[in-house]
């Protein structure tokens, strides 16, 4: 691989030099100890790259020097005037005294060597290192999915990924007092307790993580990083995944309770259709019956009509006798009707079954056509209209009751007006 394409990838996919400078700070914690022991503290970083790293340790008053293997990295350092030199990061630190350096780096180089030049590197540092002194190895988190299985495979020269918890055991084991995993490069929005969505349990792991492991030393030395490394940092797959589980466990919960709710408000709705359903064949059954009674009205009504038109032509015969008089006494009735038993049943049936007012049109539809029938003919003025004799006849029994009440009322009048009670 050529120094050129290697360079350029790392602006490709690296990130700015600004953005790598700006993640750096957050070791700045771990720092700070050192710069209280000695007053330029030396410091080696393998694998310096564009040299961020390296600028950040001189402004802090370090005297820090790197070493890369690519011509390229290390002439973008000499542009910004930082102290670099191609050289192996192992001959290196084999080359430097015992109890020489307060820190050794190397980020993103672990996942590009072999697992034993790994381990000769931290046995190493750990000779050079002063009491207290810090190594930090910072790598490719695979706890990540997107980077265990894809973006890791991006750089052509990685070997291969390291789990963060094999990385710790190898600083521990080979003599560091203490160590702890940092997470890195997180999204800001996934920090907090709020739920999380099965995308970032499987992405929103912290990208990159980083050991930082200390040399043994006297208890008031490691006092002063003890909040460095009691920090919780960055975000792993079980806590994201536990959150995830969490909001899945909160949301079916919920779930289970709108389906509890809509079951009760599905019985509700079962029992009110039952009993629209009930009256719906009520109401159908009682539109059945007030249809039957019309029908029957109508058949009365007809029945009722048959026997005035039969009345009608009993008192049209002329061998009757006073039959002027009759005429004069059926249509006084019509115009001023006094109901008889018939009318007076009818309207009372027609009241109970709530169609009075279909009854009574028909019975004035009938009267009318009574009235049309019977209208007398037109007397002369100069004639004075004579008064109503009582009948000389009795009326045949084949009246009807209406026509029998007339007859009786006719009666009446003729006896009042001879002085008869």
């Amino acid at each position: 691989m050529s120094a050129p394409f290697y360079r350029a990838f790392e602006d490709r996919y690296r990130g700015s030099r600004e953005l790598i400078r700006s993640r750096l700070e957050i070791y700045a914690p771990f720092l700070e100890p050192l710069l209280s022991q000695h007053a330029q503290p030396a410091a080696i970083d393998i694998g310096c790259g564009r040299g961020e790293w390296l600028e950040l340790l001189q402004s802090r008053g370090f005297s820090a020097r790197g070493i890369d293997l690519d011509e390229g990295m290390l002439q973008a350092c000499r542009e910004r005037g930082l102290d670099a030199s191609m050289a192996d990061g192992l001959a290196t630190l084999r080359a430097s005294p015992p109890e020489s350096l307060s820190l050794v780096s190397a980020f993103h180089v672990v996942e590009h060597i072999g697992f034993e030049e790994l381990q000769a590197i931290v046995a190493e540092a750990l000779r050079v290192l002063i009491p207290g002194g810090l190594l930090i190895l910072e790598t490719p988190n695979p706890e990540n999915i997107e980077v265990g299985t894809a973006t890791f495979y991006l750089d052509p020269s990685h070997v291969k990924p390291i789990p963060p918890q094999l990385l710790a055991f190898v600083v521990e084991h080979a003599g560091f007092d203490r160590q702890t995993v940092m997470r890195l490069q997180e999204a800001t929005e996934l920090h907090g307790s709020s739920p999380v969505p099965l995308i970032s349990v499987l992405t929103g792991v912290s990208p990159d993580y980083a050991v930082v492991a200390q040399k043994r030393a006297p208890a008031e030395v490691l006092q002063a990083s003890d909040a460095a490394f009691s920090r919780e940092y960055g975000l792993s797959l079980p806590t994201l995944a536990q959150r995830y589980d969490e909001h899945h466990a909160l949301a079916q919960a919920r779930m289970r309770e709108v389906a509890v709710g809509a079951q009760v408000s599905e019985q509700a709705l079962r029992k009110l259709i039952a009993i629209v359903e009930t009256q719906a064949r009520q109401a159908k059954a009682s539109v059945a019956v007030l249809e039957a009674r019309v029908a029957l009205l109508e058949q009365q009504g007809t029945q009722l009509l048959a026997r005035l038109q039969g009345m009608e032509s009993h008192l049209f015969n002329p061998r009757r006798a006073g039959v002027r008089e009759w005429l004069r006494a059926v249509g006084n009735f019509l115009r001023h009707p006094r109901p008889g038993p018939i009318v007076r049943r009818l309207s009372r049936i027609a009241r109970m079954l709530g169609i009075h007012g279909p009854t009574r049109a028909v019975y004035v539809r009938v009267r009318a056509r009574v009235l049309a029938r019977l209208r007398p003919e037109s007397v002369p003025q100069s004639t004075a209209p004579a008064a109503p004799e009582a009948p000389s006849v009795r009326p045949s029994t084949e009246l009807s009751d209406d026509a029998h009440s007339v007859w009786n009322q006719l009666n009446m009048r003729s006896k009042k007006k001879q002085g008869v009670d």
